[in-house]
């Protein structure tokens, strides 16, 4: 709808553009004489009507062919060798016609040399050809470059939308994996559990299968889901950890993408250091949300051994192409390593 409402405010412009031209041609000259060419003996009139065809022809010549066809597509060789051939005929027609017209009906008597004759007709003609050939380039590259630019970016879109589905289909079976591992370890310290745990694992399965379709979804349903996730992993380590979870002033009318906060997390618990002693395995989360940005710090002890291992998964690598193609400039993403504690600090602008 708003492509053919465009498309009728060029056409009526143009109308009115050229409408302009013929009416001042026309209407607004009055007992004038140029070269021999005047009202009195209507030969200015000829000159006025195929002088500004003669326009027409080059600007559209521009307008419709070189510069869509050639100029936007690069192929500058072409353009200038077509707008060059064009220009020189349009311009050798509108000479001959000059000549033609001043012999034929006897404006001059005098002789002229052919420097003498271009100066006086042709070179006006020619400085009209270039104004109106420019013109024509004028009025439309711009149009034709947004248009590029906008298959472009939609071009963009299509492929960052295609990977971006890749990238989820890879990260449902990964969190499966994960959580299929965690159930598992239940089952023999205590059945019971271990089947109630299955219950909640099955909601945040239908989390990422029918909710977390969409580009955007209401923050507090993923935090919602990530406190699923960590109750799991409570019921899994259990007093094996210490674990703080903290969330902060998270406003009910702002969305994420899906599925960004949870590999870190799950990563965190994969890779929990196992000491002896509890109090010196420790996980610590904190989420703020403060002028429309959220910060998540991600803390957790492991062990020296898994260092190598635990920036290596696929969730981690997957969360950090997501990012850059969600929200590209709009994130700080800082991961570091040191004395056995891992931290991640992601902030992202809502």
């Amino acid at each position: 709808m708003q492509k053919k409402m465009f498309q009728r405010w060029i056409f009526v412009f143009h109308f009115i553009f050229w409408s302009a031209h013929w009416g001042v041609a026309f209407l607004g000259f009055n007992n004038l004489s140029w070269n021999g060419f005047s009202t009195e003996n209507n030969l200015l009139y000829v000159a006025f009507a195929y002088g500004i065809l003669s326009n027409m022809l080059l600007f559209y010549w521009q307008y419709f062919v070189t510069v869509p066809y050639y100029f936007i597509k690069n192929r500058i060789f072409k353009f200038l060798a077509i707008t060059i051939l064009f220009f020189l005929l349009i311009s050798g027609i509108e000479g001959y016609l000059d000549y033609y017209y001043t012999k034929s009906n006897n404006v001059i008597e005098e002789s002229f040399t052919f420097f003498e004759f271009s100066m006086i007709w042709l070179f006006p003609d020619f400085i009209f050809n270039v104004f109106y050939t420019f013109l024509g380039f004028l009025f439309r590259f711009p149009l034709e470059y947004f248009k590029s630019e906008k298959k472009k970016q939609e071009l963009l879109k299509e492929t960052h939308n295609s990977e971006l589905k890749y990238l989820k289909a890879q990260l449902n079976p990964h969190f499966l994996f994960n959580g299929i591992n965690s159930i598992y370890h239940l089952i023999d310290k205590n059945s019971t559990l271990a089947k109630n745990t299955l219950l909640q694992f099955s909601d945040l399965l239908r989390y990422q299968l029918y909710e977390s379709s969409s580009q955007k979804i209401a923050l507090q349903k993923e935090l919602d889901y990530i406190s699923k996730y960590i109750e799991i992993e409570k019921i899994r380590k259990g007093d094996d950890i210490l674990l703080d979870y903290q969330i902060s002033n998270i406003q009910e009318d702002q969305t994420i993408a899906p599925l960004l906060l949870i590999p870190f997390i799950e990563n965190a618990f994969k890779h929990i250091s196992n000491h002896d002693d509890p109090s010196k395995n420790y996980i610590n989360i904190k989420l703020l949300e403060s002028n429309n940005k959220l910060q998540c710090d991600i803390e957790n002890t492991f062990d020296s051994f898994n260092s190598v291992k635990k920036s290596s998964g696929i969730g981690l690598q997957n969360v950090k192409r997501r990012l850059a193609l969600l929200y590209d400039d709009q994130y700080d993403l800082r991961i570091s390593t040191r004395d056995n504690l891992h931290k991640v600090f992601l902030e992202i602008n809502l």
